[in-house]
């Protein structure tokens, strides 16, 4: 390896584990939110303020001038998934346990092997098949399916995931010369838009005071740095080196969930999580060896 890509792998691995800081600290916090305010409106709030940040952020790195490729194809269909997910997410995790929502997001890895093999003709050797489907014996797991039927939510955390994936593919397939800045502003106004949507068509207005305002506030600084340090690692590094920080993210959610709720996940969940990750990780690891050849453990 050279000392470009081994500083690059550096930069990949700061990026990967700060963004995952930052979104899983900002779903805290707009859980917290959502307690006094409609998700609706909140997602709104704190989606205009990451949009007035970002642009602001922009302006003072000169990026603005190339504000006319952030309507690049693969730059608005990105942002529309991203902003998808973002409603979809954020709508079941006032439903879940931080730590568990978390967990079931962090399936992204999986789904995107599945995509390869599904769309790209990608070739897959069945040890791979094995820890996919292993991966998503352990999703099951955190969902946990009752006599009743499968918890809604955790599904629909499950299909933000699967956005959170195509977006993730879509990112690493944006040409270089177009600013992460732009990106990120991209998704904001996305999310700014079908956030919107849902208030004027079904969403309820509250009127909120400083504090409320001031968790948004928070929870869009978070989100707009996680947004950076997200599209920043997707684009420098070896992502089979950089991906595994990944699973960073699951341990703040799980300090948070304790700190904040008491949440401790049940035997299933700690199971499912340790067998998603595990397989996670595997993937990861596979994907490196077929890349530089080397043998990939049986």
């Amino acid at each position: 390896m050279s000392i470009a890509q081994a500083a690059a792998n550096r930069r990949g691995i700061v990026c990967m584990a700060g963004a995952m800081a930052c979104f899983v600290v900002n779903d805290a916090i707009v859980k917290v939110a959502s307690a006094a305010l409609p998700m609706a409106q909140v997602i709104l709030l704190r989606s205009l303020m990451v949009a007035v940040i970002v642009l602001a952020a922009a302006r003072a790195t000169g990026a603005t001038a190339r504000l006319h490729k952030a309507a690049n194809p693969r730059v608005l269909l990105r942002a529309v998934f991203d902003a998808g997910a973002t409603i979809m997410y954020m709508s079941a995790l006032v439903h879940l346990p931080l730590a568990n929502a978390t967990a079931i997001n962090l399936a992204a890895p999986l789904i995107m092997a599945l995509l390869a093999v599904l769309f790209l003709n990608e070739r897959v050797s069945r040890d791979r098949w094995l820890a996919i489907l292993a991966g998503f014996a352990g999703v099951l797991l955190i969902i946990q399916p009752r006599a009743q039927g499968f918890n809604a939510w955790a599904l629909l955390t499950l299909a933000a995931t699967f956005l959170h994936a195509l977006r993730d593919l879509i990112t690493r397939r944006i040409d270089h010369d177009i600013a992460s800045i732009l990106i990120t502003f991209a998704a904001a106004v996305a999310a700014c838009l079908m956030s919107a949507t849902w208030n004027l068509v079904g969403g309820r207005w509250l009127a909120f005071g400083p504090l409320q305002a001031g968790l948004v506030l928070c929870a869009a600084l978070f989100v707009a740095g996680g947004f950076f340090l997200m599209v920043a690692s997707m684009r420098q590094g070896d992502m089979s080196v950089v991906g595994p920080f990944r699973y960073s993210g699951l341990l703040v959610a799980l300090v948070l969930g304790y700190a904040i709720w008491e949440d401790v996940p049940n035997m299933l969940a700690w199971c499912g999580i340790a067998l998603m990750t595990a397989a996670g990780l595997w993937v990861l690891h596979d994907e490196r060896a077929r890349r530089h050849n080397i043998p990939a453990p049986d």
